[in-house]
């Protein structure tokens, strides 16, 4: 997997500015780093602190002076960031450094930093490139080191930020590969490789999801050369309370199936497995920063895809809660998957919270754009926690309407149920639609990521193509909600 670049906290020496080779940082709030940069530049740094495009510089932004006179630096980078700037803005700061990488060292003087790790945090999120199938030769970037006070007390707070953000990078690479890499043997493979890292980890194959009554799922990829599957990760880090149960649709490759989608943009649907792949980082997150919670991470691997043997319009399974589905459209194949891994995960582990995360629907691109993921639940306390964890960790989330009035577009004639409700509504039927496979006393928040999970642009902390989004929000959540012991956060 692509590895979060390397960051080592020293003390501040601020005499090794002068003769530092390869990139300089200085950060506008550190008062001494700014005085000692600025005499080494024979007074330039003062020039562009007074000029008026840095007077119009926003919190984060930066400025670069190409091969400073008096330094052997080959550019001083100055950010924009005050000395007790809050986490949202340190984060952004450390964007712009992250951003700027190249294969030479980075010296960051930051004395005086209250938010020195969130600064590095910041830059080790933005400093990812998806590289793995590029046959020229990329130079690794180079090393970065961190002058800042109380090296080791910054190291400590910035350790279990540095597995986050490999837990970020997972979840990229995962949604950032291509389908004929990572088909649901090799997901699996890539899942089953945590227990490494202390993750109990199982794969549940057709024989055995044909046993569970996992028809709905199975009906979804039995066109595909590629085997179904469901893996189930569990990290018991916490006592004997319940687990919070996330729940990923891992579609690796979605043509519509029968119902197939027009040509033009279907390479994106590599895409289509984003739940799982922030399943998964969330879960490789807590394995490596030893979270003290109990949770278990289940995923739908499938392919869906159009063949002799493919689900047809108008056919009806059975889930494995027994209620059937007319399938209207093949294309509405997400909430197939996440109906039986719904019920599985209620059944099997009685959770205390539930929450699913799928890129389920176009309409809520249409209603909400890239800029916040759909939230939909059906008990305010989980829900109000998590958008509050969002909100923390900068990650759009905005709550969308459920209700009783939606069931009637997805009444089906022929059985209980069926898959799509057509346009109208189209995000909340599908809400409503998984609604229907969670009991009414387990508390449970749907995603629907459609349109965070993989964007065609530069976002603040991320290249054009998987975000990672969530991961860092159901982190915070975990620990806000569900950690136990001296550490938790309430």
């Amino acid at each position: 997997m692509t590895t979060p670049v390397s960051i080592h906290f020293t003390e501040t020496d601020l005499a090794a500015l002068s003769t530092f080779e390869g990139r300089v940082v200085v950060l506008s709030g550190s008062t001494a780093a700014v005085r000692r940069a600025n005499r080494a530049t024979r007074g330039a740094l003062a020039r562009l602190l007074d000029s008026e495009g840095w007077q119009k510089a926003k919190p984060g932004e930066a400025r670069d002076l190409a091969f400073p006179a008096g330094l052997k630096a080959e550019a001083l980078q100055v950010v924009r960031l005050d000395r007790r700037a809050g986490a949202a803005e340190a984060r952004k700061a450390g964007a712009a450094i992250g951003k700027a990488l190249g294969p030479q060292p980075v010296l960051v003087l930051a004395p005086g930093i209250t938010r020195a790790a969130e600064v590095a945090f910041g830059l080790a999120l933005r400093a990812y490139a998806f590289t793995d199938h590029k046959t020229e030769e990329t130079k690794p970037l180079g090393s970065v080191t961190f002058m800042v006070d109380r090296p080791e007390e910054v190291a400590a707070a910035a350790a279990p930020m540095a597995a986050l953000a490999e837990g970020v990078f997972f979840t990229r690479d995962l949604v950032n590969e291509p389908a004929n890499i990572l088909t649901t043997s090799d997901f699996a493979a890539r899942l089953a490789a945590m227990q490494e890292l202390g993750l109990e980890v199982e794969i549940l194959e057709e024989p055995e999801l044909e046993a569970l009554g996992m028809r709905a799922l199975l009906g979804v990829g039995q066109g595909s050369e590629s085997p179904s599957k469901v893996v189930v990760m569990q990290w018991r880090g916490g006592g004997d309370e319940a687990p919070l149960a996330l729940v990923g649709k891992g579609v690796v490759f979605d043509t519509g199936g029968i119902s197939i989608k027009p040509a033009a943009g279907m390479e994106d649907m590599t895409m289509d497995m984003g739940g799982a792949g922030v399943v998964a980082g969330v879960m490789r997150t807590l394995a490596l920063r030893k979270a003290r919670a109990n949770v278990v991470g289940l995923v739908g691997l499938v392919e869906n895809m159009p063949d002799g043997r493919a689900q047809r319009p108008g056919d009806v399974v059975r889930s494995m809660k027994g209620d059937t589905i007319e399938v209207i459209n093949t294309d509405a194949e997400g909430r197939l998957v996440l109906a039986d891994v719904l019920w599985y995960a209620q059944d099997r582990f009685k959770p205390a919270g539930l929450i699913d995360l799928a890129t389920l629907t176009g309409a809520i691109i249409i209603g909400l754009g890239h800029e916040n993921a759909g939230v939909f639940s059906n008990d305010d306390r989980l829900c109000g926690a998590f958008l509050k964890a969002a909100a923390a960790e900068g990650e759009g989330a905005w709550r969308m309407p459920l209700g009783e009035a939606y069931d009637k577009l997805i009444k089906s004639r022929v059985a209980d149920i069926k898959n799509t409700g057509g346009r109208a509504a189209g995000s909340i039927t599908a809400a409503q639609f998984l609604q229907r496979f969670v009991k009414p006393e387990t508390p449970w928040i749907h995603l629907d990521i459609a349109g965070v999970a993989l964007l065609t642009t530069d976002s603040s902390f991320a290249p054009k193509g998987a975000t990672g989004w969530g991961v860092m929000a159901l982190d915070r959540l975990i620990r806000d909600r569900f950690e136990t012991g001296p550490d938790a956060q309430g």
